[in-house]
């Protein structure tokens, strides 16, 4: 029979009770919370999502909150038959993690992706020369956000996004976009260089943006089927697919710094299309 140690006694703490220090209590700091994809924040994001006839399951609004775009949403909401439901400012702000949301949040079923040839179909059914914006590996939702409503300013059919290391549609892209990702289609898409060469074989052109372009973008032909493509914050259009582009574009720089944002090198590109599409006709 294995045999067992005796235990030392255990000796008693020459410190008083009196004499310890009590524990410090150090504040702690509230985790931030991912809000879920289905909450859309803000008037703009809210009211667009109510016109374009998206599925909202209720809209919650700020006590106090009244008048200007607010009146307007309760109207439309109210021709709708949605629910609306009147809460303390300060639920609401708990319930959106801190981020801003001008007294109006909703929850609505999220926004589907697209198919590829359902961005084509839409320049086809426009009887318009496609135009679509292909971002490599963007990862700001605010980027993606601005886009989007550049997007639908300038009239382009769709956006192309990777389904691996790029930001998905979320609800900061949505009260981002203003509104716009009621009305731009975003596809996800595999390979970007296959995809590119897809697009190239039905006839569109790739241009890149990146300063190492040997053309500045408004000597450039930009008309006709095209695709644009925006390379993400930091490293710009990866390798890979600015060999895959027919031609490279840059934005000239006279300032210290030599980098456009993604999203304002994305509208001036966008807008120099929409110039020479509508001097074309």
């Amino acid at each position: 029979m294995r045999p067992t140690k005796n235990k030392p006694k255990n000796k008693m703490s020459t410190k008083t009770r009196s004499t310890r220090k009590a524990p410090v209590n150090k504040p702690v700091r509230p985790k931030k919370m991912e809000l879920s994809e289905d909450i859309l924040l803000g008037r703009n994001a809210v009211r667009e999502a109510i016109k374009s006839g998206r599925s909202i399951n209720r809209i919650l609004i700020a006590e106090g909150s009244h008048g200007g775009s607010i009146s307007e949403i309760i109207n439309l909401a109210k021709e709708r038959h949605l629910i609306l439901q009147s809460i303390s400012s300060d639920k609401l702000d708990a319930l959106c993690a801190g981020q801003r949301h001008q007294g109006i949040v909703a929850y609505a079923a999220p926004v589907d992706y697209v198919e590829l040839e359902d961005i084509l179909n839409l320049a086809k059914d426009r009887n318009e020369d496609p135009f679509i914006i292909l971002l490599d590996e963007l990862e700001d939702p605010h980027n993606l956000g601005a886009i989007l409503r550049t997007a639908d300013a300038v009239g382009a059919h769709g956006i192309l996004i990777p389904k691996h290391r790029s930001c998905p549609l979320s609800s900061v892209v949505a009260k981002t976009s203003a509104g716009a990702l009621e009305y731009v289609p975003v596809a996800r898409i595999g390979n970007v260089v296959q995809t590119l060469d897809e697009l190239k074989k039905q006839g569109l052109w790739v241009a890149g943006a990146d300063m190492d372009g040997k053309e500045t973008y408004y000597e450039a032909n930009l008309t006709g089927p095209i695709v644009l493509v925006i390379g993400s914050e930091g490293r710009g259009i990866s390798r890979l697919t600015k060999e895959a582009c027919d031609f490279i574009v840059n934005i000239p720089m006279r300032g210290k710094v030599n980098s456009l944002n993604a999203s304002n090198a994305a509208a001036i590109l966008a807008y120099e299309i929409l110039k020479q599409r509508t001097l074309q006709k």
